[in-house]
């Protein structure tokens, strides 16, 4: 297998709702010791609301790329785990800031930072931060 994208599909488009190929990054938060189950059940989910596609990394926060949960999702979905500092994520503007992420790591989010970072300049959240017991996820692509 080769190191393209995973998961292949399309994404509705938001305007007119006809399907258009795109290639998501999926931003992960998630606390100290998550399991990969957990992890990897929020991000099915958000990639289903974003109606498919083809995912190129799983990304957060440099203090969670060690995890094994972590480790084990992006595995599973054989994509990389991007990493990127919690002053990096606190430089990119999320919709939906987090009191706990900005206490516990210095950044007002995780997810959709990470996410919007991986995809790169231009790039729009298709599904914003979802939550689940120890879990964010956010789903982003670059705009057609």
């Amino acid at each position: 297998m080769g190191g393209g994208p995973r998961h292949g599909g399309a994404v509705r488009g938001r305007g007119g709702g006809r399907a258009v190929n795109a290639v998501l990054y999926v931003g992960v938060g998630a606390c100290r010791d998550v399991a990969a189950a957990e992890v990897l059940a929020l991000v099915e989910h958000a990639l289903a609301e974003a109606g498919g596609g083809a995912v190129a990394a799983l990304a957060t926060v440099d203090v969670r790329a060690d995890e094994p949960g972590m480790l084990a999702a992006a595995a599973r979905l054989g994509v990389p785990l991007t990493a990127y500092a919690p002053g990096v994520l606190a430089a990119q503007p999320v919709p939906h800031p987090s009191e706990a992420a900005r206490r516990a790591l210095g950044t007002p989010g995780v997810a959709e930072a990470a996410a919007l970072l991986a995809a790169g300049p231009g790039a729009v959240l298709a599904v914003p931060k979802r939550k689940s017991a120890h879990v964010t996820a956010a789903v982003a692509c670059r705009p057609a």
